[in-house]
């Protein structure tokens, strides 16, 4: 079945193969063989885009600007043990270590990886990092204090049971777990800045995986998950954490950025990311 090209919020750059947009079921390692290699051939336009307004060792939750610094939904981060799960150029985890944290990155993408080496030496304050999944995360039982991911690695997963269950194995008991993702409900409208982006079109319900195929080679070059927000609520509470917080920032008055379907004319109607703060059973 072939769609228009009516992409979801998270994706904000036009593909560079002409691909053919289908909504279909594509499991984790097909998710993973298209995402790692898509966000190799973005990494240098996202970081290019959007560095500046992220910041070198910011920490921000989404597009309307919400910083951690103002959220405060990890908590104190001093002589804690942190891990991002999708750090791309590890802006996040470099915030975490200027506050005295021990963060550290995971991304899939290699290029992302280099593009945070940048950052280590431009800044002067390393991230260590790791290229792997968030579905097999290569450490220990029990290692960190916190894990977060901010617009990473979580909507881009087949298998979100699994990454939910690792992110629970490397916690401490009582470890805290926070995330940001596209709202829920704007996977009901299409991804336009502009007024045509506040019409509903799409059922909210419908769980199938949004995907761009290479025409050239027929190979998934995209691959990008809904879930509903009692989903999000059921797999947390399946693996033992509390949610304690669900933030649905509001679009600041004043903020004229537009990040992909991201924009004032949408963002001061209704939400267009969620951050959740949820701490594992001790």
């Amino acid at each position: 079945m072939s769609l228009p090209p009516v992409t979801p919020d998270s994706r904000d750059h036009p593909p560079l193969p002409p691909v053919r947009v289908e909504r279909r079921a594509v499991d984790e390692a097909e998710s993973r063989a298209a995402n790692g290699p898509d966000w190799d051939r973005y990494a240098d336009d996202y970081q290019a885009t959007h560095g500046e307004f992220l910041g070198d060792d910011g920490f921000v939750w989404g597009p309307e600007g919400l910083t951690e610094e103002a959220a405060g939904i990890l908590g104190d981060v001093r002589d804690r043990d942190v891990l991002e799960v999708g750090s791309g150029a590890g802006q996040c985890s470099r915030w975490v270590r200027s506050r005295g944290g021990r963060g550290m990155g995971l991304d899939l993408s290699h290029r992302q990886l280099q593009h945070s080496r940048r950052l280590d030496e431009a800044t002067g304050v390393p991230v260590p990092s790791v290229r792997a999944t968030a579905t097999a995360l290569p450490f220990r039982d029990g290692s960190f204090d916190a894990v977060f991911s901010a617009f990473g690695a979580l909507q881009f997963v087949a298998d979100l049971d699994d990454a939910v269950a690792e992110v629970a194995r490397v916690l401490r008991p009582g470890g805290r777990f926070a995330f940001s993702i596209t709202h829920p409900t704007r996977w009901m409208f299409p991804d336009d800045p502009g007024p045509e982006g506040l019409v509903a079109s799409q059922d909210y319900w419908d769980r199938t995986p949004y995907v761009e195929v290479d025409e050239a080679t027929g190979r998934v070059s995209y691959v990008e998950h809904h879930r509903t927000l009692g989903d999000w609520v059921a797999v947390l509470a399946g693996h033992g954490f509390r949610i304690t917080d669900l933030l649905e920032p509001q679009w600041p008055e004043g903020h004229e950025r537009v990040w992909g379907g991201w924009s004032g004319t949408r963002g001061r109607i209704g939400p267009g990311t969620a951050v959740f703060g949820c701490d594992l059973d001790a």
